[in-house]
């Protein structure tokens, strides 16, 4: 299964460190199933967005997610990709960009060709340039976006609601982040999506940052009582404050690190897959 994480650090860049894999140690660590990609997204002053991203088809490219990134944004997205679709390569590799916005996605979902003449129609097949679903949900959402006057919020529920009246779907839990803003979806309860809001007047937040899960690391001096908001897969720590999002819940976090919730998707999708109805490869991507 893929691993999502998301930092929105408020109005001001922090510094913060990552290894989206940890150093093997064993030849048993060796020998277990390895991703097939890894990212991290981030944003200049400016807003710009960049991306450091690396396929990992062989086990001598894990370098690239083993040695530790410094880097500074107000936002940070990372990734960590097991394949259900599409070659380990860069351009199928996650966080990917979209008018100046990046984006990760943990799932699985059918109907491809469908998708294409949808995106055809709303004149963005050309934002695509891999394989993968997860590109092809990205510029449906772009293209609902432009469609909103901008509006990210109301084009990520355009996009998840058409999908899962559409196509079929198994998951569809993702994260979009700018330099001011993140978003996060979890639908529908396929896999856990969680959220821990680490507020600067909480004892829980006294210390730095060090969240830490199987796939992705993060540490920040700066956030040592800086006010903060994490999206993961999984909790990273032992803080009581952690969340599983409910499924089917958007959450958007704004440049004032207020949280808001609402629930604008159908209970559940039209056409809902289950791991066995999945291709060999989706099946082994998404399990675990």
């Amino acid at each position: 299964m893929c691993r999502l994480f998301g930092l929105h650090a408020g109005p001001e860049p922090v510094r913060a460190t990552f290894w989206l894999l940890d150093a093997p140690d064993s030849l048993a660590d060796q020998s277990r199933r390895e991703p097939d990609g890894a990212g991290i997204g981030t944003f200049d002053a400016d807003g710009t967005a960049h991306v450091a991203k690396q396929p990992l088809a062989a086990w001598e490219d894990h370098a690239f997610a083993r040695e530790a990134r410094d880097l500074i944004s107000t936002t940070f997205l990372a990734h960590v990709r097991y394949a259900s679709t599409g070659a380990h390569t860069m351009v199928n590799t996650h966080p990917f960009k979209q008018d100046g916005r990046l984006f990760a996605h943990n799932g699985a979902f059918g109907g491809l060709s469908r998708l294409d003449r949808r995106l055809t129609e709303l004149g963005v097949a050309d934002l695509v340039l891999g394989e993968t679903d997860s590109e092809r949900l990205f510029a449906l959402i772009t293209a609902e976006s432009r469609r909103a006057g901008g509006d990210v919020g109301e084009g990520i529920t355009r996009a998840v609601t058409w999908i899962a009246k559409e196509l079929p779907v198994y998951c569809l839990n993702l994260i979009v982040t700018t330099a001011t803003d993140l978003w996060a979806v979890r639908y529908p309860a396929t896999h856990e999506l969680h959220i821990l809001e680490r507020l600067s007047t909480d004892t829980a937040a006294a210390g730095p940052l060090e969240a830490r899960s199987a796939r992705i690391n993060a540490r920040s001096q700066d956030l040592a009582r800086s006010p903060h908001v994490l999206i993961a897969t999984e909790p990273m720590d032992q803080n009581p404050g952690w969340r599983p999002l409910e499924p089917g819940e958007l959450v958007h976090v704004g440049a004032d690190l207020v949280v808001t919730l609402s629930f604008p998707f159908p209970e559940s999708p039209a056409h809902a897959l289950g791991l066995t109805d999945l291709d060999p490869t989706a099946t082994k991507s998404q399990a675990g």
